[in-house]
């Protein structure tokens, strides 16, 4: 491997000469004397055998390969300043990559302005994010696959810190036929219609979100997007996030089930940490960051202000 003949110290008095017009300002620039800063430029020529000023008067002008050697010297400074900063990001408290599992029932939009937040403060740690449903994110957090969960389960042997209540409303088509019976409902009614539910997304699969309340039909969907537009196609009901259907009960697509009860239900969702003890500053930084942002959510909500889906 070639060693490089020209110092980054000695490219950076030739960059300032070019930047400040003359070697007296390049050397007030740098903090040095005039004659160091025109020391370093000699030696570039002479190592290199190339000139990089040509006399004109009293000023010195770049040549053709003075101006060619400058473009690519700036280039070479601002890549070994980039290896420095990457070099201090990298310290003791560096984790290479955040592992976040989160219930879908939190409001996506959040988490990701959430998650930008960090990205902004962390830029050399990757994300990767597990959407979990039921039993997903405590299935994580006991095989170590995630740092830290945002779920409304907070599995035993773990501590939950709460984060926010969501509220959960019965809500079918205007056209539904529950909606065309015209009397408050009861649970059994509900039973003869076709019940919409997410699929537990752990492996070893033991629940079914929305509640099942033992209807003979239902159809069970692997992410909350489908089970919103099934219901706005009149195939059937659910209880759903009420952030998460706010445009369709707005436009009228989705209506809420007048149950005599149940028609609300309100769950809390909790921050977990996988190892709330010894917690890197990165996972730490998110969690601080999803406890604010959560903080203003709550807030918007009790103003009942209306949030993007």
């Amino acid at each position: 491997m070639l060693h490089p003949r020209i110092s980054l110290d000695q490219w950076r008095s030739f960059i300032a000469v070019v930047d400040s017009g003359g070697f007296s300002r390049a050397g007030e620039a740098l903090h040095k004397t005039q004659s160091s800063v025109s020391y370093a430029v000699q030696k570039i020529e002479e190592l290199l055998e190339v000139a990089l000023f040509a006399r004109e008067g009293r000023k010195a002008a770049l040549t053709p390969a003075g101006k060619a050697l400058y473009q690519r010297a700036v280039q070479l400074v601002e890549k070994a300043s980039a290896l420095e900063r990457t070099a201090e990001a990298l310290g003791p408290d560096w984790q290479p990559e955040l592992r976040l599992a989160v219930e879908v029932v939190y409001p996506t939009w959040s988490l990701l302005e959430s998650l930008e937040r960090f990205g902004r403060e962390y830029p050399r740690t990757s994300v990767q994010l597990f959407e979990t449903v039921l039993g997903g994110a405590d299935e994580a957090l006991f095989e170590g696959r995630v740092d830290l969960a945002v779920t409304p389960h907070v599995p035993q042997g773990f501590g939950g810190t709460p984060l926010m209540p969501i509220r959960f409303i019965a809500a079918a088509h205007p056209d539904h036929p529950l909606h065309a019976l015209g009397r408050p409902l009861g649970l059994d009614d509900l039973r003869d219609h076709r019940h919409l539910l997410i699929r537990d997304s752990a492996v070893q699969r033991t629940r079914e979100s929305g509640g099942w309340i033992g209807a003979d039909q239902r159809w069970t969907v692997s992410n909350k997007a489908t089970q919103i537009t099934a219901a706005c196609m009149g195939m059937g009901f659910a209880w759903f996030p009420e952030h998460a259907i706010q445009r369709e009960l707005d436009s009228g697509r989705l209506k809420p089930l007048p149950l005599r009860e149940g028609a609300e239900r309100s769950s809390e969702i909790y921050l977990v940490f996988a190892d709330p003890d010894f917690p890197n500053a990165a996972t730490q930084r998110m969690a601080e960051i999803l406890r604010e942002d959560a903080g203003k959510l709550a807030e918007q909500c009790e103003r009942g202000e209306v949030m993007p889906t």
